[in-house]
């Protein structure tokens, strides 16, 4: 918990309430449920809650901002992104129904409002989002692909609506053909070795009707 009050040293108490009862939340389903490898789980907050929170570092949503969180396995990047902002609302998919079952259950134990899920394909849903996060689920032109029609047109944020996407690893290749990416190395805001490798990408995506 520390480890988020060094980058995030404003929280409200009841931001830091939350982000504490992760552990053990966590901790507890993991034990019933495998969403979170055994290694990760000792070491939550690095790997998953301050790597999902990174994308806070590259924007601050502002109220009113609707999220999607694609592929969200054990609820990252959503539900570190909806405790930070209350204000927001946020879309967490999966196609696997297990994952969510804990995800549904973090966030019951949190009380968080703002969340809701669906156990689906993101190609079945038609809703549209502002911005759409998700943790490296598939190369970029496939993803592109999943979310074709997804993003809405009107802008409200300080970044162009479209994908924020966290991935490690040399990313030329699988972006040369996106030229409007904007890649936020993750070390510019971190010091932990742990991110030495990893990104926020932003890729604009153009509303289509």
């Amino acid at each position: 918990m520390e480890l988020i009050l060094k980058y995030f040293p404003h929280l409200t108490s009841e931001q830091i309430q939350k982000f504490e009862a992760l552990e053990e939340l966590y901790k507890d389903w993991n034990l019933k449920i495998n969403v979170v490898s055994r290694k990760d789980i000792d070491e939550l907050y690095l790997r998953h809650v301050l790597h999902s929170l990174a994308i806070a570092k590259v924007i601050t949503f502002k109220p009113g901002t609707k999220i999607m969180d694609v592929g969200t396995g054990g609820g990252f990047p959503g539900i570190p992104l909806a405790i930070l902002f209350p204000e927001c609302s946020f879309h967490l998919v999966d196609s696997i129904a297990k994952k969510l079952k804990v995800v549904n259950e973090v966030v019951d134990g949190l009380g968080l409002e703002n969340v809701k899920t669906t156990h689906t394909r993101v190609e079945e849903l038609d809703d549209t989002y502002d911005f759409i996060v998700s943790r490296a689920v598939a190369a970029m032109p496939t993803f592109v692909r999943w979310i074709k029609g997804k993003v809405a047109k009107k802008q409200n944020n300080t970044l162009k609506n479209g994908i924020l996407y966290l991935k490690g690893g040399d990313l030329t290749e699988e972006l040369q053909d996106y030229k409007t990416t904007t890649i936020y190395p993750i070390s510019d805001f971190y010091n932990e070795p742990f991110f030495d490798t990893k990104k926020v990408v932003h890729l604009p995506i153009k509303f289509k009707g």
